[in-house]
């Protein structure tokens, strides 16, 4: 049985969303490489902007640190968060409901709410800002979003087949790792690769919970265009969202052929 194509209307709408959403980001690439340092009108290709990027120390520490925060985070978040996904769908214990219920506030209430409460829970406790308490934060920032997509994921998860393995000599924790874990990863890693895009460009949470030395990639940029959107702010933009693009595109690619 062939496809049902879509009507002519629904193609154009679809096709003129996605011009407006892609084409600020075309235009910010091709600005990239121009060789006028206002962004006002194009004068000329150049590869130069990149030079000078890629020889800038604060922005390479900023990069850095990015990074690190960035996988930490994703790799944290995405165990507790699935551990928790895990737990809320299998198991219902005394405050359940409440429990439910606070796992997702930092989901809906505003970054900026979040990044005031964590920047006056690390000053009451003493604890010196910097990069431990942005990856702490982010940890917490994103361990919601983990357990909503595995617990997606959870849905309608046929129970039995952990029951027949443990049926054959399995106890839990094999079970756990070779039939549990692999049926979900495609959730599991939806997760993560959310909490890591998450971590990249978090710039509220960050700016209130940074310390001295531990300026990230979004508070570098603002730092940057506060004055005036050069090239070089496009070409770090430009390799940006090629990193996330691959990034996504890796992800894609594992979940298609997990599926």
């Amino acid at each position: 049985m062939s496809e049902k194509k879509p009507p002519v209307w629904l193609r154009v709408y679809t096709f003129i969303a996605y011009l407006y959403i892609y084409i600020p980001i075309l235009i910010l690439i091709i600005f990239s490489f121009n060789t006028m340092k206002l962004n006002v009108r194009w004068q000329g290709f150049t590869l130069s902007w990149y030079n000078v990027l890629f020889h800038d120390s604060q922005v390479l520490l900023a990069t850095r640190n990015t990074l690190i925060i960035a996988f930490v985070s994703t790799i944290v978040a995405t165990i507790i968060g699935t551990l928790a996904a895990l737990a809320m769908q299998r198991y219902h214990f005394p405050g359940y409901n409440a429990s439910e219920t606070v796992m997702y506030i930092p989901i809906v209430i505003p970054e900026v709410v979040m990044g005031i409460a964590l920047l006056v829970f690390f000053v009451m406790i003493k604890f010196t800002l910097g990069l431990v308490t942005i990856a702490l934060s982010h940890i917490a920032f994103n361990i919601p979003f983990v357990a909503l997509v595995v617990r997606a994921r959870l849905h309608g998860y046929d129970k039995s087949i952990d029951e027949a393995a443990m049926d054959l000599g399995a106890n839990e924790m094999t079970t756990f790792w070779r039939v549990t874990l692999p049926t979900i990863m495609p959730g599991v890693l939806s997760g993560a690769l959310l909490a890591f895009t998450l971590s990249l460009d978090d710039y509220v949470i960050t700016y209130f919970t940074a310390g001295p030395g531990s300026t990230t990639l979004p508070l570098r940029v603002f730092s940057m265009v506060r004055f005036m959107v050069t090239p070089e702010v496009n070409a770090l933009s430009t390799i940006w969202v090629l990193i996330v693009f691959i990034v996504l595109l890796i992800g894609q690619i594992a979940q298609s052929r997990r599926a």
